[in-house]
C-alpha cells in the first residue's frame, strides 16, 4: 500500500520561498509518476506541476512557471516542490499524488483523475 505525507508548508509573505516534500512510502517509486495539486478556499483542485522519471520530464501550470521547480529524489522516495516568488494567490491546501504506470519511464501528467495515490495536504498561506 502507497502512503504519501506532505509537509514543509507554512505562513509566508509575498515573495518570499518554501519548499513542500511529499514522502512516499510503498514499493515501485519509480513506477510512479508524481504531481502537486492545489485547492484554495471554494476553488475547484488545480493542478500545478508533475514529474516523470526524471526532473527533466516536468510540467508546470503556466501560472507557476519560472517560479515553481518540482523534483525527485528516487533514492530517497520523495518528490519535492520549490516554490520562489510567492504570490497571495498560491494561497491554498497543496496535495501531492502518485500515478502508478507500471514502468521505469514515466511521464508528468496533468490530469487529477490520472493519479491512483493522494497525500493529506499541507496548508501554504501566503500574506500580502
Amino acid at each position: 500500500q502507497v502512503q504519501l505525507v506532505e509537509s514543509g508548508g507554512g505562513l509566508v509573505q509575498t515573495g518570499d520561498s518554501l519548499r513542500l516534500s511529499c514522502a512516499f512510502s510503498g514499493r515501485g517509486f519509480g513506477w510512479f509518476a508524481m504531481g502537486w495539486f492545489r485547492q484554495a478556499p471554494g476553488k475547484e483542485r488545480e493542478f500545478v506541476a508533475a514529474v516523470g522519471g526524471s526532473d527533466e520530464n516536468a510540467d508546470y501550470t503556466d501560472s507557476v512557471k519560472g517560479r515553481f521547480t518540482i523534483s525527485r529524489d528516487n533514492v530517497k522516495n520523495t518528490v519535492y516542490l520549490q516554490m520562489n516568488s510567492l504570490k497571495p494567490e498560491d494561497t491554498a491546501v497543496y496535495y501531492c499524488a502518485a500515478d502508478f504506470q507500471g514502468q521505469r519511464d514515466t511521464f508528468a501528467v496533468r490530469i487529477s483523475s490520472e493519479y491512483d495515490y493522494w497525500g493529506q495536504g499541507t496548508q501554504v498561506t501566503v500574506s500580502s
